[in-house]
């Protein structure tokens, strides 16, 4: 994808974080696909913004962040997860941030094994938010985080440090730290949303590295913040392909503040995927799921 070069339609942004000046898009609308670079808190970092053609400024549009997984790349989780199309359909803009180097490697700072990274992804997130807002319509009652594995653990991260700005998140082969858990203070009811396989050997399911907590620890903390219903109800879904060895589970932790679920497919066999199949599409998912929801709770 061709770089962006910011070089004169442009609005410089302090930022209150070493007060440093960084380039950001104009304020005109640009539909579709485009790649920005800046410069926050020392670091280079890249971001791809997707506005799809319904969109109208008049309008304020939902917000959706969708982060990558460790050692990987914002088009590359763009071109696989598909929520651009789904975008298209349901009318929100897209932010695809890209992980800044540890090691070499493109990461989010969510302790656990990037303990020793210095880069501030929740203060990164916050000034996209902001940066966003100014060159577009958003609402700011319905701005949500996703992700895949790494990107996962740090939407978990945003649901504890940015609860007052994230209406929902949603992990998929993720999970929390103990650094995230340890501290994590939302200030409201998070509906949450985790898909995870029980054959993951990157994130196992049942946390066997000292740096990933067992997925229902983490459901359970969540359904206990939340005031759900200590009980879930447990749905089978349909095993619509009999020969991809899968089957899901639809768990729900129901009835919380403001209408507030924390709800999880247990993947059968799944591995360490952003599972699309017959059995389960995971970007549907998320957004159906998100798009239930505001700062307040659930939709009128």
């Amino acid at each position: 994808m061709k770089k962006l070069l910011i070089l004169f339609s442009i609005f410089v942004f302090t930022c209150s974080n070493d007060t440093e000046s960084v380039l950001a898009p104009s304020n005109a609308v640009e539909y579709g696909i485009k790649e920005y670079g800046i410069l926050f808190q020392g670091l280079d970092r890249d971001y791809i913004v997707y506005v799809p053609e319904s969109y109208q400024p008049e309008t304020p549009s939902p917000l959706l962040f969708v982060y990558h997984g460790f050692g990987g790349n914002n088009e590359n989780i763009m071109n696989y997860t598909g929520f651009n199309e789904i975008a298209d359909q349901e009318n929100f803009i897209i932010v695809y941030p890209q992980g800044s180097n540890f090691l070499g490697t493109p990461h989010w700072n969510v302790g656990g094994w990037t303990v020793g990274s210095t880069t501030d992804d929740v203060a990164f997130t916050n000034f996209l938010i902001n940066t966003v807002s100014e060159n577009y319509s958003i609402n700011s009652d319905r701005i949500y985080a996703t992700g895949m594995s790494n990107g996962g653990f740090m939407s978990f991260l945003l649901a504890c440090q940015m609860s007052d700005q994230f209406a929902a998140a949603a992990s998929v082969t993720g999970s929390m730290t103990p650094e995230t858990l340890n501290e994590c203070s939302p200030v409201r009811a998070v509906p949450i949303l985790q898909i995870h396989g029980t054959n993951d050997v990157v994130v196992p399911y049942n946390g066997i590295q000292p740096w990933n907590t067992p997925i229902d620890n983490v459901l359970n903390y969540w359904a206990d913040h939340n005031n759900c219903n200590t009980s879930p109800q447990i749905i089978s879904l349909d095993d619509v392909d009999t020969n991809n060895d899968i089957t899901v589970d639809q768990i729900s932790y129901s009835d919380g503040t403001n209408g507030t679920v924390v709800k999880h497919y247990k993947v059968y066999g799944g591995e360490h995927f952003w599972f699309t199949n017959a059995d389960i599409k995971s970007s549907e998912l998320v957004w159906n799921f998100f798009s239930t929801y505001d700062l307040n709770g659930v939709i009128d």
